[in-house]
């Protein structure tokens, strides 16, 4: 009996489906243009992509099955999106914003700047560890190919899936980018991005101290 793909296919979009730190990153820096919005779109799979070479190399399952990593990684993702947030918010905040304050980087500069954001917020992302290393060797099969073979083709299929969503919410970025562009809509757009991604970081924080 083969990998089953349908089922595999449908729990992975189901994962993209659910709005998280990506999301949140990919439209911002879609509103910035469509450069930034794809460059940070890349930058997330190729995070995914990091992690499907530690799940074949059976990094991920090392940190799954080691708390005090995971939880490491969890803190410093966390961390990350706070400052994230907080870079979004406190320029907002102030009664006179410094025009070079809210001044947003342009062409290749914002590219490089959305393509990092996007990089690091999925190597630090604990949700990709676990998917990774506990929901994806659950479709693994017994076979003659190996079992880091099969990783490796689901863990591709997955990180080329995420394109599909991931090219709606560049378009939709875009579309917004015309609303944002007067300052005040743009500073509320900033003030819930950056505390929305506030609260993820927050609750990867909070998360295990239960």
């Amino acid at each position: 009996m083969g990998i089953s793909w349908w089922a595999f296919v449908g729990v992975a979009t189901v994962a993209y489906l659910v709005p998280g730190p990506d999301f949140a990153i990919i439209l911002r820096s879609a509103t910035r243009g469509w450069r930034p919005g794809v460059a940070a779109a890349v930058g997330a799979q190729l995070g995914l992509l990091a992690h499907l070479v530690m799940a074949a190399v059976g990094l991920s399952v090392l940190l799954a099955r080691h708390p005090e990593l995971l939880t490491a990684v969890r803190i410093c993702g966390g961390l990350y999106l706070l400052y994230l947030g907080g870079r979004l918010v406190v320029p907002t905040l102030r009664r006179r914003t410094p025009a070079h304050a809210t001044a947003s980087p342009r062409g290749e500069q914002a590219a490089l700047q959305a393509f990092r954001q996007g990089l690091l917020t999925n190597l630090l992302n604990p949700k990709a560890v676990l998917f990774f290393a506990a929901v994806l060797p659950q479709f693994v099969v017994d076979g003659p190919p190996p079992v880091w073979l099969q990783i490796a083709a689901l863990g591709l299929v997955d990180v080329l899936l995420g394109f599909l969503p991931w090219a709606v919410v560049v378009v939709l970025g875009t579309r917004l980018s015309t609303l944002l562009r007067r300052p005040v809509v743009r500073r509320w757009w900033d003030r819930v991005t950056g505390l929305s991604l506030g609260m993820l970081g927050g609750g990867l924080l909070v998360t295990g101290r239960r």
